[in-house]
């Protein structure tokens, strides 16, 4: 980043500081977003870490909250968008991999898939896509979201494969916080054109939410990119008794995007589509002050579609040849899982998991036959309180899948509060992730058939082929942590150091005779560094939030599994003002960085620049907002590709909805 950017972002920061600081604070009426309840409220109570409900200094790892004040007040359009704001992260807001998605510690490849997200609990990465989490970051519209949790490190430990790097769970908000009708329309340059509407209501026992809404832009510059993404979401809570409760939950994601690239044979510019729908069913019971019982159901299954023409044969001859990378996923999954207190110092979950996955697809595995993954899990978390200022958090999944050996995901975690508001952490956790269906199976064939030369089904070329045999990736980390809560001047410090030694990490290689792509595992390396976030609340009305990370990648020159920037952090403040006024200015830079796309290093660093204006008022008896909202003042950066640059866009949103 040139000196001269980074002075006009410093500036810029320091001027709305200093705007702030000497702002009259809003007269109560007109802080309709804040009230004292937010500044007064118990430290949050969280449940994706180690699936017992823990405070903050309690969980076995680091977290950072997206609550839904900074959602809402961001000016984001997408959770994939939103996690840059998380220490560690890397954003790419690009459809070509079906939809935007997001990394932590690095991408390793086009698809980030060694990340953990669920939605209400429900795991949503995509089997055919080999686990890509893109199309779970798009489950739901932002307005239904509570908040997210993001833990930034392994936690295989309560979730298995798959939360190899991290875990994202999204938190939807509860139906009966969102009565009445609600509405929102987002338009601008770039062709945004953003849509939704909710209606809910609470009878008696049962609380119910209905959503849909629709985002849609141009997407990047120098890219087939524009993109469509329609939504519907139901959930509906019942109260049985006291002591049981039932959510249901329904859902319809459907994506439309362009892809490929002009003048290209083998990826012209064309439409790609991916439609998916999930079914979701938990009973809670409560057995006492600190023991309940959950069982899940789920159901959701996933299509893409992506068939076009290739000719090999001048204009105007016949010709039967397509290329073809669409197919059909389901999955099924049911848990069971209970938490109890085993004496006043030792509280316990534990659990069990079986989940089925079925990936159909003849292009990208040359057969008709459904290809099944079984998964059985068990997993359990013990938190013991050895002293009154010593925590220890021991736990483990043990997972068994079709095709790959067993495998015991272990954790520890010391946790010390010497001093009360100052909290140490100490531990380490193994992680593994086994190959997926494609890296494992794939076969990749092209067939070509022409009646007028007498051809029929004659084989062209192979271009995947999977070997079989690849075994997972397996991970050491050790971590170091320093957590700093001052709730009398609401300031709260997160500070992690990390050291993850991955080894036989799997990745695409190429038969130099035959040029058949396959999957195999290579060296080891390490991810090292240190990441921080400071939250402040200066005064009412006021937020600063401040992210840092340093991260050091060990493996060999050239290799694109660096993806990470070395050095990246955010900033983001916000502020209430008079009137309804309402200010949000966020700030990102990074250092140089491989794109998942590109396998050489990109030479320019990121830096964006995001201001949000709003103004907040009551009308008919509904609270409205107006805002605008400019992303990326400082100028188009490249992001997944070199030729694919996310450029500066200025948009207005209206909202109007139920006090």
């Amino acid at each position: 980043m040139s000196r001269k950017t980074m002075n006009a972002a410093g500036l810029l920061a320091l001027v709305f500081a200093s705007a702030l600081a000497v702002a009259p604070t809003a007269p109560a009426h007109a802080q309709a977003g804040l009230s004292e309840k937010d500044y007064l409220a118990d430290l949050p109570i969280v449940l994706s870490v180690s699936r017992l409900p823990q405070r903050l200094e309690e969980t076995p790892g680091a977290l950072t909250i997206l609550d839904r004040q900074l959602i809402a007040r961001s000016g984001a359009r997408d959770v994939a968008d939103l996690l840059r704001l998380v220490p560690g992260f890397q954003s790419s807001m690009s459809f070509e991999p079906y939809a935007p998605q997001a990394s932590y510690h690095g991408n390793f490849a086009n698809l980030s898939n060694r990340m953990q997200v669920l939605v209400d609990g429900r795991s949503t990465y995509s089997p055919f896509l080999s686990g890509s989490v893109g199309q779970g970051l798009q489950t739901v519209a932002l307005s239904d979201i509570g908040r997210i949790a993001v833990l930034r490190g392994s936690n295989s430990a309560a979730y298995g494969a798959r939360a190899f790097l991290g875990v994202v769970n999204i938190v939807t908000r509860n139906p009966a916080e969102t009565n009445g009708l609600s509405g929102h329309l987002a338009a601008g340059n770039n062709r945004i054109g953003d849509a939704g509407a909710s209606v809910g209501a609470t009878l008696d026992k049962l609380s119910y939410r209905l959503s849909l809404d629709r985002r849609a832009d141009d997407g990047l510059q120098g890219a087939n990119d524009h993109n469509q993404v329609n939504r519907i979401n139901l959930r509906s809570d019942f109260r049985l008794s006291a002591v049981d409760t039932v959510e249901l939950r329904l859902g319809r994601l459907a994506t439309d995007a362009g892809t490929g690239l002009a003048g290209s044979g083998e990826s012209p510019l064309r439409d790609i589509r991916a439609v998916s729908n999930h079914l979701q069913l938990d009973w809670r019971r409560v057995l006492g002050a600190e023991a309940d019982l959950r069982v899940s159901l789920s159901h959701s299954d996933e299509s893409y579609h992506d068939r076009f023409a290739f000719s090999l044969l001048p204009l105007g001859i016949p010709d039967s040849l397509f290329l073809d990378f669409g197919g059909s996923a389901s999955m099924d999954n049911l848990s069971l899982q209970q938490t109890l207190r085993l004496a006043p110092a030792l509280r316990a979950v534990w659990g069990g998991e079986w989940r089925r996955e079925q990936i159909s697809s003849r292009p990208l595995y040359n057969t008709d036959a459904a290809l099944v993954s079984q998964f059985q899990r068990l997993f359990g978390n013990l938190e013991w309180q050895l002293l009154p200022d010593l925590l220890l958090n021991a736990g483990a999944l043990l997972e068994r899948q079709t095709d790959a050996a067993d495998s015991l995901a272990p954790r520890v975690m010391l946790n010390w509060q010497p001093v009360a508001g100052h909290t140490l952490r100490a531990g380490l956790s193994r992680a593994y992730r086994p190959a997926s269906t494609f890296e494992q199976r794939s076969e990749v064939r092209y067939y070509y058939s022409n009646p007028l030369l007498n051809l029929n089904n004659v084989l062209l070329s192979t271009t995947f082929l999977g070997t079989g045999g690849v075994q997972p990736e397996a991970m050491l980390a050790r971590e170091l942590g320093y957590l700093w809560q001052l709730p009398s001047r609401r300031l709260t410090l997160d500070l992690r150091l990390f050291d993850e030694q991955i080894d036989g990490i799997i990745r695409q290689s190429k038969d130099s005779v035959t040029g058949i792509k396959f999957y195999r595992n290579e060296s080891s390396f390490a991810i090292q560094g240190l990441e921080y976030q400071l939250s402040w609340q200066p005064w009412n009305g006021a937020q600063l939030s401040v992210n840092q990370s340093v991260i050091h990648n060990t493996s060999p020159k050239g290799d694109i599994s660096s993806a990470a920037a070395q050095r990246a952090g955010t900033l983001t403040l916000l502020q209430q003002l008079p009137w309804g006024l309402d200010v949000s200015l966020l700030h990102q830079q990074g250092s140089d960085k491989r794109l998942p796309d590109s396998g050489h290093l990109d030479q320019r660093s990121i830096s964006r620049t995001d201001l949000r204006l709003a103004r907040r008022w009551r009308t008919d008896g509904r609270l409205a907002e107006l805002a605008l909202v400019l992303q990326n003042l400082e100028g188009p950066y490249p992001d997944y590709a070199p030729r694919a640059q996310f450029q500066p866009r200025a948009f207005v949103t209206l909202r109007l909805h139920q006090p």
